[in-house]
């Protein structure tokens, strides 16, 4: 089996085992299927702003932000760039930045990047509500390092660090992650 995607299939396919733990997942890539988890309330075509559902779509990789004091820079052919203690991300859907990376402080609700445990050393950012923006149709959709047992995201896909390192490896600009 080839290493590389056909030119019109997607670079990962996101699958649900009938009868397993609604936010445990399988990540189909490359010919590796990688255990994943995602959004507490399970999948969604009309995901909302904190509602915990991972959106459904094909979400294409856009770029790497990485925690320079906690590992190597992650190999992979898309933009890499190292997140800052001042790194956050807007999630009040009212503010003009919502969705989007801002300088901390920050009047307005968002996440911060920097953050005390390893979720957020390694996050791909997936174009969900990104290129074309709505307000509260979700924010911060990320692929990041999972959680001890996969617990559940707030709708992001998560990976065990050597299954995203192997796939970032793999992955370059226009590719995309499937969820169907």
């Amino acid at each position: 089996m080839t290493d590389r995607k056909t030119p019109a299939s997607p670079a990962a396919v996101l699958h649900r085992r009938p009868g397993a733990v609604p936010h445990h997942g399988l990540l189909t890539a490359f010919g590796r299927t990688l255990p994943c988890a995602i959004g507490r309330a399970g999948i969604s075509s009309m995901k909302r702003e904190g509602d915990g559902a991972t959106p459904r779509g094909n979400l294409s990789v856009l770029e790497v932000l990485w925690r320079p004091d906690h590992g190597r820079r992650p190999m992979t052919g898309l933009p890499v760039r190292a997140i800052l203690p001042q790194d956050g991300w807007c999630d009040a859907p009212g503010d003009r930045n919502y969705n989007r990376p801002v300088p901390l402080p920050y009047p307005a609700s968002h996440e911060r990047l920097w953050r005390d445990d390893a979720v957020y050393d390694i996050v791909v950012v997936l174009d969900h509500n990104i290129s074309e923006r709505k307000r509260g149709a979700g924010s911060a959709i990320f692929m990041h390092l999972a959680r001890p047992g996969f617990a559940a995201t707030e709708g992001c896909l998560a990976l065990a660090r050597p299954d995203l390192e192997w796939l970032l490896a793999r992955l370059s600009t226009g590719d995309v992650i499937s969820i169907p």
